[in-house]
């Protein structure tokens, strides 16, 4: 097995809305704001190489919506999802499976794109199959007014359309090797987490239950959160087995760690190392 990391660009949030009812004065110190009180993040995602499969792990925010939209983010940096790729050697065509952790814009934008020879929206990889759950799916179709922003048919409608979706409704079932499926619901409904074995070692693709390695403490939690409770207490669960087991944290918007390994102390679980995954692996 090969693991890769595919950056994809960065973008920015309210700094408030990232860390909910946690002080300013605490969260600045490890993630500063500019003049408007965003915060720079990354879109950064995940290659698996077996065998048999091609595996990309979330997608990005792509780059089919219109000025006015991404206006509200601030995209920067070099890196694409397709250029990330072509950097390893792999085109679209290349990717068997797209895993998405769950359908908000910033996971799943990049895995539709339009077409301009059919003038239509087709999925970025046309032979990979996109994995999702129902649960996820009908929660995207029908959005509280909470998420209806997040979620844009165009970034996942699409999928099915071109029947290449599929759902994973159980986390027991085998359906990548080496890849074992949590479910979680505090961010939003059904979100999927893959657990990966590589090399007699665990990684956990943290997605938004633990976007960046200051989100580690309980109480540090996202006001983007449907359900905060339930995530505060996810977060105890799977953070209390990652130090058990020795997982390594995979941290999808960190803007400047990949990874991290966790240890308890007096003060809760925290950061033991952080820095890029290949550190860890």
């Amino acid at each position: 097995m090969e693991i890769h990391v595919i950056n994809t660009g960065f973008f920015k949030l309210d700094g408030g809305a990232m860390f909910g009812v946690v002080p300013k004065t605490l969260w600045e110190k490890s993630n500063p704001a500019d003049d408007h009180n965003l915060c720079n993040w990354a879109m950064r995602c995940l290659l698996i190489k077996d065998d048999k499969r091609l595996i990309l792990i979330d997608t990005g925010c792509g780059n089919k919506q219109d000025t006015r939209f991404f206006g509200h983010y601030h995209l920067s940096g070099d890196d694409t999802l397709f250029g990330s790729l072509e950097k390893l050697g792999y085109m679209p065509e290349d990717i068997t499976d797209v895993i998405l952790t769950h359908l908000h814009f910033d996971h799943a934008g990049g895995a539709v794109i339009y077409d301009e020879a059919q003038a239509k929206l087709v999925p970025a990889f046309p032979n990979a199959l996109y994995w999702t759950n129902r649960k996820q799916w009908d929660w995207a179709l029908n959005p509280n007014a909470r998420e209806k922003a997040s979620f844009l048919k165009e970034n996942f409608v699409p999928l099915e359309k071109s029947g290449q979706l599929e759902f994973i409704n159980n986390p027991n079932t085998s359906v990548f090797e080496d890849i074992e499926i949590l479910f979680v619901n505090g961010h939003t409904e059904h979100m999927m987490l893959p657990l990966i074995t590589y090399n007699n070692k665990k990684i956990l693709f943290a997605a938004d239950l633990v976007p960046s390695a200051a989100h580690v403490p309980l109480a540090w939690v996202m006001s983007y959160d449907v359900r905060p409770l339930v995530t505060m207490s996810e977060k105890e669960r799977i953070l209390t087995q990652a130090v058990d087991e020795g997982y390594i944290l995979f941290f999808e918007h960190d803007p400047v760690n990949e990874a991290a390994t966790l240890a308890a102390t007096d003060r809760g679980i925290r950061i033991h190392k952080a820095g890029k995954l290949s550190d860890f692996i």
